[in-house]
């Protein structure tokens, strides 16, 4: 039986990812199918793009490192007997091929703590714990799974013979035994998420089992998020083998967050450095914006517990000069929420009667995003308004109506300020292993975060994980409809507010001062960065660009 090249290298590879591996259960005693793969899967060309990217006319809200436009049928090459180059990396805007995108994206990660030559990568900043200089972070040993997968797979392409050590001048035997051990469980990871997309699914489901039944929801931070987003492939396997019917669009990352207790959600926001940052920087921005106005209204898209409104009534208060002569509050929502809501709405009254502050709050509560209409705000003529959009519009992103509505409305309200705070990953692209290469980074070092910042015991910590879990589900094992949050990178919400001619504003130093202040506050926060990159602000952990915060305004 002839098999090809592609395959045979990768089979290759996981009989040396299992080599000298003990199997303790049913799933995992047969390996001679993975590494005698049949013809007839092998056969099966790859279907990996489900075209449901966001239009909004001619511009598609997808944030991956190649033309938008492109039509593309395929990650890998269809023709594996052939020899193919590896490409360089991109240089002078030249475009590689998007079939082998994958790689580059890995490769990309990877030159982001790789230094060539002989250097350990224990000694790489961006990896580390800078207190553990021998403990890798989650990421950081992501990254080296995804370049040893990505250099074994290069060297069998350039039919180079198989590394024995790591691919950049080092091997796993200068780590710890559980870092080594990390790494060859995410490397298992990588093999079943191309197996997936090759739709060779009874080899995935081994390689998954596997990856299962060696990690785990409650161990370190490397076994947490193996076992989520092994758990997110089987799904995706069980719905396309048709094991599994398909769910609805409900968005189950936002209705965790909604039944999260507000008592619970504060302490989550107490403990994690990025909220407190992006919070004080966005009201600090609000607050030097209506200087000189007395009547103020704040429009929140996501008020949740209204912590951020308290911190701008208790900015706007101290003002002497300019007495506040109202501050309202007006919070879209949906009526599923409408109790938690108006709980929230008399906390924020009770607070701002303690402190003797003018203050009126209106819920604007809708079945669906496509009933908002400019009237629902009642904006007086002098009102100076100001928009908080925390982590919202990436809901819409796949909902061209709803997003365009309110796009609308907002450009007849005009308002002096609107913040916006986005996740800053590249989580938005058509094929489904440049998406999980991606989502694999990002995450990984969003787990780090949780594990750093909450005792392993700590009940916030299983909400917050919770919660990440079912965003890796959105990303991994949805497509279309279903596939209901979206995040794409702020050079690409740039180009999207530019068509509603919206200009992003500058934050001023006192902003950069304020994040930075708070970022000190933190036992862990010589592990968070603010960078600027153009007129908005980048938070990341450990060097990886986690959260984004702009300013903008209407013309």
């Amino acid at each position: 039986m002839e098999i090809n090249q592609f395959s045979s290298t990768h089979d290759s590879l996981e009989q040396l990812l299992f080599q000298n591996k003990q199997h303790s259960f049913s799933e995992m005693e047969s390996l001679e199918e993975i590494n005698n793969p049949s013809t007839k899967e092998n056969a099966k060309l790859p279907n990996m793009f489900n075209n449901q990217d966001f239009e909004v006319g001619n511009f598609v809200l997808e944030d991956i490192n190649f033309d938008p436009f492109q039509e593309t049928t395929s990650t890998w090459p269809k023709n594996h007997n052939h020899k193919v180059s590896i490409p360089k990396p991109l240089q002078n805007n030249i475009q590689m091929p998007l079939s082998l995108s994958c790689l580059e994206i890995l490769r990309n990660h990877g030159r982001r703590f790789m230094k060539l030559g002989d250097k350990n990568i224990v000694n790489t900043k961006t990896c580390l714990d800078l207190e553990q200089p021998q403990k890798m972070s989650t990421e950081g040993i992501i990254r080296v799974a995804g370049a040893r997968y990505t250099q074994f797979s290069s060297s069998h392409w350039s039919e180079s013979s198989c590394i024995q050590t790591h691919p950049y001048g080092f091997d796993l035997h200068g780590l710890s035994e559980e870092n080594s051990r990390d790494i060859e469980l995410a490397q298992f990871l990588f093999s079943a998420a191309e197996r997936v997309s090759f739709q060779q699914y009874e080899r995935a489901k081994k390689l998954l089992f596997y990856c299962q039944w060696s990690s785990s929801s409650t161990g370190n931070s490397v076994q947490r998020i193996v076992f989520h987003f092994a758990q997110a492939l089987l799904e995706r396997v069980q719905k396309e083998t048709g094991g599994m019917i398909k769910g609805s669009e409900k968005n189950e990352e936002s209705e965790l967050l909604e039944k999260m207790d507000t008592k619970k959600t504060l302490v989550c926001h107490q403990k994690i450095p990025f909220n407190q940052v992006m919070q004080f920087i966005g009201i600090q921005a609000i607050v030097e914006h209506v200087v000189f106005e007395t009547k103020i209204h704040l429009i929140d898209f996501d008020l949740r517990s209204g912590v951020q409104c308290i911190t701008l009534m208790q900015a706007l208060a101290d003002r002497k000069d300019c007495m506040v002569e109202i501050f309202k509050v007006t919070t879209i929502g949906f009526n599923s929420c409408k109790n938690k809501i108006e709980e929230t709405g008399k906390n924020l009254a009770s607070f701002a009667e303690s402190l003797n502050f003018p203050f009126l709050f209106k819920p604007v509560l809708v079945e669906d995003m496509l009933e908002i209409k400019e009237d629902d705000f009642e904006i007086e003529e002098d009102e100076a308004v100001a928009v908080y959009s925390p982590y919202f519009l990436r809901t819409l992103i796949s909902r061209q109506d709803c997003m365009e509505n309110l796009m609308r409305v907002l450009r007849c309200m005009k308002p002096s300020i609107m913040i916006v705070l986005e996740i800053e990953a590249s989580l938005n692209s058509p094929s489904f292993v440049n998406r999980f290469v991606e989502a694999l980074f990002f995450y990984s070092a969003f787990f780090d975060i949780v594990e750093t910042c909450m005792k392993e015991e700590d009940e916030c910590r299983v909400m917050i994980e919770g919660v990440l879990s079912a965003g890796i589900r959105n990303i991994v094992a949805t497509e279309g409809g279903e596939r209901n949050v979206r995040n794409v990178k702020i050079d690409v919400w740039r180009r999207f507010f530019a068509r509603y001619r919206m200009v992003e504003t500058r934050f001023s130093e006192a902003c950069l001062y304020q994040g930075e202040l708070v970022v000190k506050e933190f036992d862990y926060g010589k592990f968070c960065n603010v960078e600027k990159n153009g007129k908005c602000l980048i938070l990341g952990w450990k060097g990886t660009p986690m959260h984004s915060i702009s300013a903008w305004r209407f013309l």
